[in-house]
């Protein structure tokens, strides 16, 4: 059943489920962390609209800098200005940050431990209309492996939000995911968030598997978690928002409660998050893994959720790979 201690919306099994763009949290988010620190300070890439920098740039004109099409050169100023004590954003679509730029966020900014916060938009591939060259399913991957790097994909608007607020707060590189497409709202304004701590949004009594996933695909996750108890196939669903670093202190106790684990993301199956949750199971506690998302290869231009169930992130695949890694852990 939902968690009642994360406030999940029970509207998110319905037909009225709202829904809402992660970016636009993010803009949200801007603007508060604005508000509460003349530090922070935003830059993009002509790209204001779209990543929604502009409530911010309209309301702190003074501390938003346009740096045209130049990702390369955006990362190498922040780079200054997150040593000189600004907490500056930099926003993009994440196939050109950190797609394009990743070695002056390599060099400039991971290796200097400069306080910079890069938001990659239209990440995954319900960006679908826009084609391959948009959809970006290897940045976790590239981002992850990074040294001095946290990796954080909200679930929600809610989360985006939340995310972007608390990343004005906490020092260090981070790099923040977010998606173009309206998506469901799972969580609320007083559910928790905290930065480097997974969320159970949902929990059976003698759960068979846990589903470990992150951003709008948990929302395939709860629909097919509700499927399945009716299947007599009890599940946990775990909120890993932060990828880096993983909570091991909330996943590793459930992993060998409950023996079977499945991830869930909108990215390439290997290096993202099921690859973290592979790496820490390997190491701590070896139970049989199953993964969803992009299967090695890349997709092609359509409706979000067209692309989700042909490249095998619907409903129905997750259920079909909760049964196939149940098999295997019997």
């Amino acid at each position: 059943m939902l968690n009642s201690k994360v406030k999940l919306s029970r509207k998110i099994f319905g037909k009225d489920v709202e829904m809402i763009p992660t970016r636009d949290g993010y803009g949200d988010g801007l603007v508060m962390a604005g508000e509460k620190n003349d530090d922070v300070v935003v830059l993009t890439a002509d790209l204001a609209d779209s990543t929604r920098a502009q409530a911010f740039a309209e309301k702190f004109p003074e501390r938003f800098f346009e740096c045209g099409v130049a990702e390369q050169a955006m990362a190498t100023v922040a780079a200054g200005l997150g040593t000189s004590g600004k907490i500056p954003f930099i926003s993009s679509y994440a196939t050109f940050s950190p797609g394009r730029n990743w070695e002056q966020i390599r060099t400039s900014i991971s290796y200097n431990d400069s306080n910079v916060k890069i938001a990659g938009h239209h990440s995954g591939i319900s960006v679908g209309p826009d084609g391959v060259t948009h959809q970006a399913v290897e940045d976790i991957a590239t981002m992850r492996v990074m040294a001095n790097m946290t990796v954080i994909q909200p679930c929600d608007a809610i989360e985006a939000r939340k995310a972007t607020i608390q990343a004005a707060k906490v020092w260090g590189p981070m790099y923040l995911r977010f998606s173009r497409e309206k998506t469901a709202v799972l969580t609320s304004d007083t559910s928790p968030f905290t930065i480097g701590r997974a969320e159970v949004l949902w929990e059976e009594k003698g759960a068979k598997v846990l589903i470990i996933g992150c951003g709008p695909l948990l929302h395939h996750a709860l629909l097919a978690a509700k499927e399945l108890k009716k299947e007599k196939v009890p599940v946990v669903v775990l909120n890993s928002h932060t990828i880096k670093p993983l909570d091991a202190k909330t996943i590793l106790p459930l992993a060998k409660k409950i023996g079977a684990v499945l991830t869930v993301e909108e990215h390439q199956v290997h290096g993202g998050l099921g690859g973290a949750v592979a790496e820490l199971l390997a190491r701590e506690c070896p139970v049989p893994i199953e993964f969803i998302g992009m299967q090695d290869t890349f997709a092609e231009s359509g409706p979000p959720d067209e692309l989700w169930n042909k490249y095998g992130m619907g409903v129905e695949d997750i259920k079909r790979a909760v049964n196939k890694v149940l098999k295997r852990k019997r």
